[in-house]
């Protein structure tokens, strides 16, 4: 494939920016997300072929069509590289060549038949009459005299649009979204008969360029690394490993909000792979202690960043003064992270931040973060390609905040307890189901409410647990997994009768979206 050869998606603040990038590179095809401030630079290193505007939560403006989109646009028309609008960028483009809009006639939400006016298209893989996701208020009410209409909705307003170059087109719906049916393959069309993407682009193509990349960023330098033992810490310090050898630094943090054995687990995994820097900082009287009486989910995620900075600042030095100065901190951060803490584009919404993408200001070790452009899934690619572990690959994700966003409420020593107990059940009884190599995540989450029970005719009134198991493939959508109902009674059974604390069990069955996959 040749070196720099991507589709650019434009961020409006759509919530499916990622998504859309996403399924290009399930296409094969390279997608690099770009804030929507940016300037697009040409130059010989980097082949853009393609742009996909994103969708956005608000109404386009007029300033919206100057610069540098208006720059963008004309470099673009120029050079004769399709454009792509999805939603918001449907619209935009529309306004942009003459098109008129109305602002929140007509909202569509949700799943919406349309009528394929133009079959040979963007659209042959749509069929006529089939259902596609929308999500808008505003709409395109009129088109210049250069574009056709290629579908319609079912109230008649403008779904999709192309101009007569076949240039510029404009979906009002969503293809990315898996409400679309055969969505994907209008993405597909629009990359590999308009944009020419040829080859078949794969993330282990990238290991040696990241390999590259950190030697470059490092230098003669020396490397922290945060592992947490999940795939992503694993899989970049395998990687940082691979770049500066004995230079990286391993640090375990034990926050005392972990699983049972967690500890012990990533201990024995990290020296089975070789990794001959690697330490055990137990800082968890410090975290337990700073969440005293913390309630709000967001100051929980907050504090725990905070510590957990300043605990690897202090074995820093700590380690500095035996074996020189450390001038970088090595991350797992991953692509999805930053769509949720709203790192890639000015009117991105926060839906919850994560501590390995907002650090503290006042944090004096500079980045390296291997895996900031991948996703979950590729991620686990490269690590099989890399050799680690089939074990250490597969491991469910756990949030950085650890169980302390699985407790509603204060965290204290007894919840931490209760939570284990109920987690440990529901691994031991799920383990015994078929689907439980294909579940994404299976965790409890412990409610800050309680409720009257029964147990050996005495009245009980203590708190719930929720059990939930979804499926995903990257973690921006995700799926109720459906396991054994007798698997889930005799969890549910288990965890009431044998956790001293709790006498009722649910099951969630929220998809993302709505939901998110972790409740806090």
């Amino acid at each position: 494939m040749t070196v720099g050869e991507r589709v650019l998606v434009i961020d409006y603040g759509g919530q499916y920016t990622h998504l859309i990038s996403r399924r290009c590179r399930e296409l094969g095809v390279y997608a690099e997300i770009v804030p929507q401030e940016s300037e697009i630079e040409f130059d010989s290193s980097i082949q853009i072929k393609g742009v996909i505007l994103s969708g956005g939560p608000r109404t386009a403006r007029k300033e919206d069509v100057a610069f540098p989109f208006d720059q963008n646009m004309n470099n673009l028309r120029e050079k004769s590289i399709p454009v792509l609008g999805i939603c918001f960028g449907h619209q935009l483009l529309a306004m942009t060549y003459g098109g008129e809009l109305e602002v929140g006639g007509n909202p569509e939400y949700g799943s919406i038949s349309i009528k394929v006016e133009e079959s040979d298209s963007i659209l042959k893989g749509i069929e006529n009459g089939q259902r596609v996701w929308m999500s808008h208020s505003d709409q395109v009410a009129s088109l210049p005299h250069q574009m056709r209409i290629l579908a319609t909705s079912s109230d008649g307003h403008i779904a999709a649009f192309e101009d007569s170059n076949q240039i510029i087109f404009g979906v009002q719906f969503h293809p990315e979204v898996y409400h679309t049916k055969n969505g994907t393959s209008v993405l597909d069309s629009f990359l590999r008969e308009k944009c020419g993407f040829k080859e078949q682009w794969n993330p282990e193509s990238f290991i040696d360029d990241i390999i590259v990349k950190i030697q470059l960023r490092v230098g003669n330098g020396r490397v922290l690394m945060g592992t947490s033992g999940g795939v992503d810490s694993t899989v970049a310090a395998y990687l940082i490993q691979r770049a500066i050898g004995e230079r990286l630094y391993c640090v375990f943090v034990d926050n005392g909000l972990l699983r049972e054995g967690e500890r012990e687990d990533v201990s024995t995994a990290f020296a089975r792979m070789g990794f001959d820097n690697f330490v055990v900082v137990d800082a968890a009287e410090e975290f337990i202690d700073g969440l005293e009486g913390i309630e709000d989910p967001e100051e929980k995620r907050k504090i725990i960043a905070d510590t957990f900075i300043r605990v690897f600042e202090r074995k820093a030095k700590e380690l500095q003064s035996k074996y020189g100065e450390f001038e970088f901190l090595g991350q797992g951060t991953i692509y999805p992270d930053r769509v949720e803490s709203a790192a890639t584009g000015k009117d991105t919404a926060v839906i919850k931040s994560h501590h390995n993408v907002r650090l503290p200001d006042w944090m004096k070790l500079k980045l390296v973060e291997p895996l900031g452009e991948l996703y979950k899934d590729e991620v686990r690619q490269v690590g099989l390609r890399l050799g680690i572990p089939e074990v250490m690959i597969q491991r469910q994700p756990f949030p950085g905040p650890s169980l302390a966003i699985r407790i509603g409420g204060p965290v204290n020593r007894e919840q931490l307890s209760l939570l284990r107990q109920a987690d440990t059940i529901l691994q031991e009884e799920l383990s015994k189901d078929p689907i439980y190599p294909t579940v994404w995540q299976s965790f409890c989450v412990l409610l800050p409410v309680k409720s009257v029970g029964v147990m050996g005719d005495e009245r009980t009134y203590d708190q719930a647990v929720v059990i939930r198991i979804v499926e995903s493939l990257d973690a921006m959508t995700a799926s109720v997994s459906r396991p054994s109902w007798d698997i889930l009674l005799d969890a549910a059974s288990r965890i009431a009768n044998e956790v001293k604390g709790i006498n009722r069990v649910v099951y969630d069955l929220t998809s993302k979206p709505p939901g998110t996959i972790e409740w806090y």
